[in-house]
């Protein structure tokens, strides 16, 4: 289907791409200091970081864009998605503007959503709202009201985790969904109005996912927050024993080689806040835990709290801070540093003196399946830049420290395990 005329603003506020060649310097530095290599076609910031299937090129190039009707602070588009069966498709969104848009270059977010889900209005909109220009995009083909004829794959799990070759990953849901993400936040770099050295990228569940690889592959965001999704799923994941154990041996490793984010999520070199619930049904706390150990810790933060739900929730108040944070120079968030055992306490440093906070030992002394395991809390203290509290003497115990700030902002150590004596 061809791509229908543009309406709702004129041609010039697409101008000609913009060089690629500050992007190539961010990355070529990435390159250098992670000991970079070239393999096989496929460039890496380290020999075991691959940036997979994607040609970072192209999508670093402005797609092509159609506009639709304006709608409050929101604005209907469409833009170029990946080929599929060697047609062209399009990705339908919703772009957010704040309204100094036209006076002022604003921080921009692009917002991934997950399974189940779609481009969500309301998820532009909020972060129009806070001063943002927000492009919230379709990742499974459909439009506002319904499918769209020349839209990408589906993204029901049946397609995900079908058996493939590697010369099929191009027609994969992942593939596409990925791309998706990356040439939104070139058309978003494109638009008047946006300061492309402040984008940021947040995803909820399989945008989580997302979130983790884009992340990684894409140097040109400055701060990431995928909530929920992780790598590792063929190691601990809802899919491990449903989806992916139907595949085939091969088809399984390939798919866990190219479209898994612990290939990639370790390539991330800016903030980024892990966010999720201690009984995740999806994404289990050992597989969240051994996906951001892969970042190094100086730019990772966690967030984890006992019995977060899981849903399409744009409004974890700890998202809008850590990215404000970063992007518009907010007061960050307390940082809890690594929890560590010592003499029957758990202690964790914090960056600076406690405020009006609660702080808390968050504690299970049940094994089996992380989702089934009942957690308890209790109150924990804070004397100077320390956080601490006694453990329990059960064993086995999984045990973490969190900090609630004034404002509700959740943050975390990592958990610990200690086995039984």
């Amino acid at each position: 289907m061809a791509l229908t005329p543009r309406i709702g603003i004129s041609d010039r506020a697409f101008p000609r791409p913009r060089p690629f060649l500050p992007f190539l310097r961010a990355a070529w530095a990435a390159l250098v200091l992670a000991g970079a290599v070239l393999s096989t076609g496929c460039t890496t910031v380290s020999s075991n970081r691959p940036v997979g299937p994607w040609n970072l090129a192209e999508l670093s190039k402005v797609p092509v864009a159609t506009w639709g009707p304006t709608n409050g602070l929101v604005q209907e588009l469409y833009y170029q998605g990946e080929p599929l069966g060697g047609k062209p498709t399009r990705i339908f969104a919703y772009l957010g503007r704040p309204t100094n848009s036209a006076s002022a270059r604003s921080p921009a977010m692009v917002l991934v959503h997950g399974g189940g889900g779609k481009a969500f209005k309301d998820w532009a909109e909020h972060w129009a709202k806070r001063g943002y220009v927000a492009l919230a995009m379709d990742l499974a083909g459909n439009g506002p009201s319904g499918r769209l004829p020349d839209g990408g794959p589906d993204q029901a799990d049946r397609l995900k985790f079908r058996n493939f070759s590697e010369n099929e990953a191009p027609q994969m849901w992942t593939y596409h969904a990925v791309a998706a993400v990356l040439r939104g936040h070139s058309l978003l770099r494109a638009l008047p109005g946006v300061d492309r050295d402040r984008i940021g990228i947040t995803g909820i569940s399989w945008g989580g996912y997302l979130t983790c690889i884009a992340a990684g592959i894409d140097a040109r965001f400055k701060v990431a927050v995928p909530v929920y999704g992780c790598g590792f799923l063929g190691d601990n994941s809802v899919w491990a024993d449903k989806s992916l154990a139907e595949m085939t041996p091969a088809a399984r490793a390939l798919w866990l080689r190219l479209f898994d984010p612990s290939a990639y999520v370790g390539g991330v070199r800016y903030p980024i806040l892990f966010v999720n619930g201690t009984t995740d049904f999806a994404y289990p706390m050992d597989s969240y835990q051994k996906t951001y150990r892969l970042v190094p810790e100086a730019w990772r933060q966690v967030s984890m709290a006992v019995n977060r739900p899981h849903g399409h929730i744009w409004t974890f108040p700890e998202v809008d801070a850590f990215v404000g944070s970063v992007l518009r120079h907010d007061p960050p968030l307390v940082r809890v540093g690594s929890a560590k055992l010592d003499a029957g306490r758990l202690t964790a440093h914090v960056n600076r003196a406690k405020g009006s906070w609660d702080s808390s030992l968050c504690y299970t002394t049940n094994s089996g399946p992380w989702q089934e395991r009942k957690w308890q809390t209790v109150p924990a203290r804070v004397e100077g830049r320390q956080l601490f509290a006694e453990l329990p003497s059960a064993r086995p115990i999984v045990a973490f420290l969190a900090m609630k700030d004034e404002a509700g902002n959740h943050i975390s150590s990592e958990h610990v395990e200690i086995p039984r004596h």
